[in-house]
């Protein structure tokens, strides 16, 4: 592409004359600004913007011809346009009060008003448009086997279906962390007390333990567990709505206790205790027990201990087992 040098110089010197040609009149418009202002020709007020009256036009035979144009000569059915006034007004009637709103009037500000004139004229549209649906052989009424078709398609439903999953699981997950959270706080505090408790079983075991070695008691339902202390509550609910009298009768029918039996064999019963070993008459007569090898130290064959015929030491003397040790 071949440009030729000549057309740009003399493009830029247009521009630049355009340039000076309005910088030339923006500085004769500041002068002669500035030589009215001087000459005391320019005063406040004088240039003020006026706006043109609007004129309204009424072109009846313009809107006529348009309504024409819109205006198709179609059945009702395929319009389905009702006019008519609003229905009556049943409760002022019952109560035998005066309608408030007659012809369509009503008042603009009153809430009350303006929507119960609303719900009276939908009635009487449905009122008299019915009768004419039921002519033009239209049902007004959806049977029951109908299936509409859905606005939105199968995929759409699935995906807001799998939506709808997920934040329910998300809200069941929240829901179950927020029990384990309030079970570890609470299996913590029942884990102490579990704790406790069988620390407090364990000493009262113990002590029981000790009482019945000392002999304190001969009871044993301490190994039981709480089965036992489960009856032993009941029975002592019924003992103890018994009388005191009947508990010691059952006391003395068992006899004494442990504690008792083993003071009675370890000291006695009482009474004389001086010359208790001596032999009687009958314990003199009394030679069942005599042996003659334990009275007499007697081996088989006859003889004292240490003698020829009887055991000998087998045992080697004290120098013999040294002459034997220096020889090793």
């Amino acid at each position: 592409m071949i440009i030729d040098s000549r057309t740009m110089d003399s493009a830029e010197e247009e521009s630049l004359l355009g340039q000076e040609s309005e910088e030339e009149n923006s500085e004769l418009s500041d002068n002669e600004l500035q030589e009215a202002f001087a000459k005391g020709l320019l005063k406040p007020g004088m240039n003020v913007l006026v706006d043109e009256p609007k004129k309204f036009v009424n072109n009846v035979e313009g809107l006529k011809h348009c309504l024409a144009e819109l205006r198709k000569d179609l059945p009702w059915v395929e319009r389905l346009d009702m006019t008519n006034l609003p229905a009556e007004d049943v409760f002022s009637n019952a109560e035998g009060k005066v309608p408030s709103v007659k012809d369509g009037a009503v008042n603009a500000d009153d809430d009350f008003q303006r929507e119960m004139l609303f719900y009276r004229q939908a009635q009487a549209t449905v009122l008299d448009a019915l009768p004419l649906l039921s002519e033009h052989g239209i049902t007004t009424k959806r049977p029951d086997d109908y299936f509409a078709e859905m606005s939105k398609s199968d995929q759409q439903m699935q995906k807001i279906r799998k939506k709808l999953i997920s934040k329910q699981l998300l809200l069941e997950k929240s829901e179950k962390a927020k029990k384990l959270r309030e079970q570890r706080k609470f299996g913590k505090k029942v884990q102490v007390e579990v704790i406790q408790k069988r620390q407090k079983e364990k000493k009262a075991m113990m002590t029981s333990v000790k009482k019945y070695q000392k002999g304190m008691t001969d009871k044993l339902d301490f190994l039981e567990g709480d089965q036992k202390k489960g009856k032993d509550s009941s029975k002592g609910k019924d003992s103890s709505s018994a009388p005191q009298g009947a508990n010691k009768a059952a006391a003395a029918k068992k006899g004494p206790n442990a504690k008792r039996n083993y003071k009675d064999q370890r000291f006695g019963f009482g009474g004389k205790k001086s010359g208790r070993k001596w032999n009687t008459k009958e314990s003199h007569n009394d030679v069942s027990s005599f042996r003659a090898k334990v009275a007499n130290a007697r081996g088989s064959k006859g003889g004292k201990k240490g003698a020829k015929g009887g055991k000998q030491n087998k045992r080697p003397g004290k120098s013999v087992r040294k002459q034997i040790k220096s020889r090793s």
